[in-house]
């Protein structure tokens, strides 16, 4: 497959969990996107909107509800031989959040990373095996001494670069870090980062990047997703998203980011989140963001927002962008900025 071919292809995926006999939790609620081959797509969004869902479904970890994914144009989740699911399955590998809880105690550093071997390159003796242990140990950055050590034994850096070892051990081509750098020292996660780039451009992966740190995003990342509340509200280049942000959502998180500029931090405008976030039980009417947003109109509790491509590959999920909405008589602000309130929707 060459550079700039659509690898991975999601259309109108659901995941919803059953809450009790007649409700359930629609933690991902009909998202579609692509993502090309040797790019990484970045998904970010506060916690509790979906994002690791997305990561799980995609990697087969979690059957979907409804909807598609197409790896090199195979269905990941459509009836398969168990030869053509394994080798799915090696080639979608996924790195997780939590370093201290994804690596197996009573297991050393070798058997770790031997497991996908022994799976997937049954071929392998033992001492290929170890000596292919060695090797993905010092392209991450450890010694091959550490190989015989329990991950009790590691600070949590060097348990997400042995996280790191395991995913490419099968040679994957594409995968899904989930918050990779969430739960490490923030001196420890640019290099966690700078290592996933250079083992893209070195092995030719794809990735999809789960964060909720916009700066980080916005380093690794060729295009990003926002996401709320299981729907992505934007998606575009990365360079775009952060000079013009268009949904009011994703303006809102990138005011957020601290300014190293002193004067620049206090002139910017700040936009602050009023309210909870929604249940994804009991989600609002028509577009879910409305309960928060500062632009809400009288009719985002009526119309679910269609996703539009804007501007050339820039998507947006928002009515302000809808010239046939935006023409009605209730798309009319209900934010008094003057006071400062909202009218009841």
């Amino acid at each position: 497959m060459k550079k700039n071919e659509e690898l991975l292809v999601v259309s109108d995926l659901k995941k919803h969990f059953p809450v009790g006999k007649k409700s359930s939790l629609k933690a991902v609620d009909g998202i579609s996107f692509t993502i090309k081959k040797g790019e990484t797509l970045g998904l970010v969004g506060e916690s509790g909107c979906g994002k690791s869902t997305v990561g799980r479904v995609i990697t087969q970890i979690y059957q979907p509800s409804s909807g598609e994914v197409l790896f090199n144009n195979d269905s990941v989740h459509g009836r398969i031989s168990g030869a053509a699911k394994k080798e799915k399955k090696r080639s979608m590998q996924m790195i997780f959040q939590d370093p201290y809880s994804s690596l197996n105690p009573r297991m050393t550093v070798m058997e770790i990373i031997s497991e996908g071997l022994i799976i997937h390159s049954p071929g392998l003796g033992r001492k290929e095996r170890e000596s292919k242990v060695n090797e993905l140990l010092e392209l991450v950055g450890l010694n091959k001494k550490h190989a015989q050590r329990f991950p009790h034994e590691f600070s949590g850096g060097q348990r997400q670069r042995i996280g790191i070892a395991r995913a490419l051990a099968v040679e994957p081509e594409f995968i899904v870090a989930d918050e990779p750098i969430a739960a490490l020292d923030v001196s420890i996660q640019a290099q966690i980062v700078n290592l996933l780039k250079k083992l893209q451009d070195e092995k030719e992966l794809t990735y999809l990047f789960i964060a909720h740190d916009l700066s980080m995003v916005k380093y690794i990342s060729d295009r990003i997703a926002v996401m709320y509340l299981g729907k992505i509200m934007e998606i575009t280049e990365s360079e775009t998203l952060y000079e013009k942000p268009l949904h009011p959502y994703t303006r809102a998180l990138l005011s957020a980011i601290p300014i190293p500029d002193p004067d620049m931090e206090r002139s910017r405008e700040q936009i602050i989140l009023t309210g909870d976030v929604p249940s994804p039980i009991d989600l609002p009417s028509g577009c879910r963001f409305r309960t928060r947003c500062p632009n809400v109109m009288g009719v985002c509790s009526e119309i679910e927002p269609q996703f539009l491509e804007v501007e050339s590959n820039h998507f947006v999920s928002c009515h302000l962008y809808d010239e046939q909405v935006m023409s009605r008589e209730d798309a009319v602000p209900l934010y008094d900025e003057k006071v400062s309130t909202y009218q009841t929707v």
